[in-house]
């Protein structure tokens, strides 16, 4: 946390270590949170230098070193809640780069308590691009 402020993305340990994986095969990645096209709501991970951000993009905060991304559009949809990264076995969004690992990422979310909401009172997300 940075000066008592939730983070609006965490990651489990078992998101953390796919994705020190991915790092050491694929270099820098990123994430954007999917708005349920093709591939459903899913945190889709892409190579840093592959994926271009949009002007409608915010970073919501960083998962193992890594930026996470999501429409500022789709945002007011969650920004009530904090997105938890984890990981299942099964095949990853047919875009993203764990696809051939045998798992994927998927978000879980819960609620800001009254307390952390009040202190993301404010606080915004930067634009991505």
């Amino acid at each position: 946390m940075n000066s008592g402020i939730p983070p609006r993305v965490v990651a489990t340990e078992e998101a953390l270590a796919l994705i020190s994986r991915l790092i050491e095969t694929h270099g820098p990645v990123l994430f954007h949170q999917s708005g349920g096209c093709c591939d459903g709501s899913a945190p889709m991970c892409f190579s840093r230098h592959e994926f271009l951000l949009g002007s409608s993009d915010i970073k919501l905060g960083e998962i193992g070193g890594s930026p996470f991304y999501m429409s500022e559009s789709q945002f007011e949809y969650w920004r009530h809640t904090q997105l938890i990264i984890d990981v299942v076995p099964g095949n990853g969004g047919m875009f993203s780069i764990e696809r051939a690992t045998g798992l994927r990422f998927l978000t879980r979310s819960r609620l800001f308590t009254d307390e952390e909401a009040d202190k993301l009172v404010g606080v915004e997300p930067e634009r991505g691009a």
